[in-house]
């Protein structure tokens, strides 16, 4: 039997891969002592008090077929989340809800990206590292990826506008996460407006991953469809959000794309064939949380206390940079794998190795020096794990 050749480079997936890192060891733990696990980016705060409510009262709505593109109730409450953020007017044809943003961020290469760019084999461009479905996405439409490194070098956003003009000719789409996973990096204003100006010089869209957007330091990250409307380019940009980490609902599978009206067009087309809608009692709670905003409030003061805790405990590590945005802590180490291995088998404290999120290019991995730590534990058991964190990590820095 044949399979696609297409897939066959791609790496085993960063989870699976830390499992077999880790198998042959056993927490080094006193008894009675949990092992703390800050590998995944799933948040552990307090869901909505209304959420068990909104669905309850909607749960006869499961004996009908959902709303592909989304009910009035949940894309109004979208656009008007939109306005509330970002000041935005967006109707609801340039909307479409989504199973979370991952199956935006991949669909949205199949329904936008053309087989051909300027005569070439188009490329799509991938910050390094970066969120695995990018290049899967890229892979799926037989474009060629080129990661670009995402690097401390590089204010830890990737460098699109010094690469070689010949290549952005041919690119269709890029890739751009911010506040970026892993580092926490938030690209500004002068940096979406350097990328916009870029895309409509090449003529390619921008994927605006934005869904660790709510969770931030000191001031509101910037949107690109916000500055992109601003410069009179809206239709550069496709914008993915969702509920998960804003919301505190992974389990949901709630989010939405918002873009020009031609882009939200094609992707509703690809997705009324091969997309699954959501179920109306998820897109009512959807509907209640994009219309509320004290349980992120509530949820953001929690991240920003251990924010604090990190600088205090890890302000003395040689690198350590505090995250503007998001949740993850990207930690300098020697080697990645081996911290996490030395970090689990002392510490009993999972964290996932850098190379795990990145791809080597030209005989090196951004990823490499660097394990990837999440915020997600109570504020004192962050301060716990971190404390043991720094024992280990010094020992195995000295």
């Amino acid at each position: 039997m044949a399979f696609p050749e297409r897939f066959s480079n791609l790496p085993e997936y960063a989870f699976p891969r830390l499992r077999a890192l880790l198998a042959d060891l056993t927490p080094g733990l006193a008894p009675g002592a949990a092992p703390t696990v800050l590998t995944i980016g799933e948040p552990r705060h307090a869901m909505p008090d209304f959420v068990a409510e909104v669905m309850a009262d909607s749960i006869g709505s499961l004996a009908k077929y959902p709303v592909n593109e989304g009910t009035p109730e949940l894309l109004g409450a979208i656009s008007g989340w939109l306005g509330r953020r970002y000041d935005l007017d967006v109707a609801p044809d340039r909307l479409m809800v989504l199973n979370g943003t991952r199956e935006g961020l991949f669909n949205a290469a199949l329904a936008l990206c053309p087989e051909r760019k300027n005569g070439q084999r188009p490329a799509i461009l991938v910050p390094n590292p970066f969120y695995q479905v990018y290049a899967v996405a890229a892979v799926a439409v037989q474009a060629e990826p080129v990661f670009v490194p995402a690097t401390p070098e590089t204010g830890n956003l990737p460098d699109y506008a010094g690469l070689d003009p010949a290549l952005l000719d041919r690119v269709a789409v890029t890739y751009l996460c911010s506040p970026a996973n892993p580092q926490g990096a938030v690209a500004g204003r002068d940096y979406l407006e350097q990328l916009i100006t870029l895309a409509e010089r090449h003529d390619f869209l921008i994927f605006a991953d934005e869904c660790y957007s709510e969770i931030w330091r000191d001031t509101p990250p910037p949107g690109a469809l916000q500055v992109a409307t601003a410069m009179g380019l809206p239709d550069r940009v496709v914008m993915f959000n969702s509920l998960s980490k804003r919301s505190n609902l992974p389990g949901l599978r709630s989010g939405f794309a918002a873009g020009g009206v031609a882009q939200i067009r094609e992707m509703r087309r690809l997705r009324s064939y091969a997309g699954a809608p959501l179920p109306l009692p998820v897109q009512a709670v959807s509907a209640a949380a994009w219309g509320d905003e004290d349980h992120v409030a509530a949820s953001r003061a929690l991240y920003q206390q251990k924010y604090a805790i990190a600088d205090r405990v890890l302000g003395n590590m040689p690198g350590y940079l505090p995250p503007e945005a998001g949740f993850f802590l990207w930690l300098p180490v020697a080697d990645g794998e081996a911290a996490a291995r030395k970090l689990w088998a002392e510490a009993g404290i999972q964290v996932l190795p850098g190379a795990y999120l990145a791809r080597e290019v030209g005989g090196h991995n951004p990823g490499q020096g660097f394990v990837r730590v999440a915020l997600v534990a109570t504020p004192d058991e962050t301060e716990t794990a971190l404390r043991r964190m720094v024992d280990v990590l010094t020992d195995e820095r000295g």
